[in-house]
């Protein structure tokens, strides 16, 4: 690191956790975050500001007024923007240091086969399941740690998967894709604002622990957060054998 780095990252020095070696680790690493709306809105500024070298945005949507409200990442003036280039615009304005990437896509099988060899760590920030069984099942072929999280009107959850952990579940352990779940979004239910700025954060602080190796993840444990009642329920969860992604069949 330079004068500038030093003094930048001073906080993360003084943690002994994370120190010089773990912040030029951080430094020469790659994160890919797939959803720039509420929950990419958050966990992507402090992946940023802690000084991830690589951040992958990716997303297809445009910003809308509507997702002022909790999407911190975008403004006024990004309405009707992309929402890859919105956020790159804040991200580095906040850390002009790093290498922000944008891909204004779907996730698709074939995309993610391009990028996860380069990629250190998956943030899943998207908002369906379709999208989060995609991703899940990419990340395990290809041995990638994942960060998931959702919200929705007053609760969220998150989780870490990483399949390099022998006894880790995967996404579909829990959310079998042979299931029908009724898809519902924010549009329809609504979602309290601070929420996903809970849950997104959570996920940067998983991601970096899991990149450094630092602290218990939440691999092979669920968070459940209430905002309602302000409380955190976990529950452990295990890899099943039978599960039709990481079981023992495949």
């Amino acid at each position: 690191m330079n004068d500038e780095q030093l003094l930048r990252y001073s906080r993360h020095l003084l943690l002994e956790e994370i120190d010089v070696a773990g912040q030029e680790k951080l430094l020469r690493s790659h994160a890919l975050v797939i959803g720039a709306g509420g929950l990419g809105s958050a966990a992507a500024p402090y992946l940023a500001a802690a000084g991830i070298g690589h951040i992958t945005l990716m997303d297809h949507d445009q910003v809308e007024l509507t997702n002022l409200q909790r999407q911190i990442m975008h403004t006024e003036n990004s309405v009707g923007q992309s929402k890859v280039n919105s956020g790159k615009q804040f991200l580095q304005q906040l850390n002009a240091s790093i290498q922000i990437e944008t891909i204004e896509a779907k996730a698709t099988t074939a995309l993610l086969d391009d990028l996860l060899p380069s990629v250190d760590i998956v943030l899943d920030c998207t908002d369906n399941f379709a999208s989060r069984h995609l991703i899940n099942a990419s990340c395990l072929k290809h041995h990638t740690p994942l960060v998931s999280g959702s919200a929705l009107r007053f609760d969220g959850q998150i989780s870490v998967f990483d399949s390099r952990n022998a006894v880790s579940p995967c996404y579909a352990c829990i959310f079998s894709p042979d299931e029908n779940f009724e898809e519902v979004s924010c549009s329809s239910m609504g979602i309290f604002s601070p929420l996903v700025g809970i849950i997104g954060a959570m996920q940067a602080a998983q991601a970096i622990q899991v990149l450094l190796g630092f602290g218990e993840t939440l691999v092979g444990r669920m968070l459940l957060w209430n905002a309602r009642t302000t409380q955190i329920d976990e529950f452990k969860i295990s890899r099943n054998p039978e599960c039709s992604v990481c079981g023992k069949a495949h």
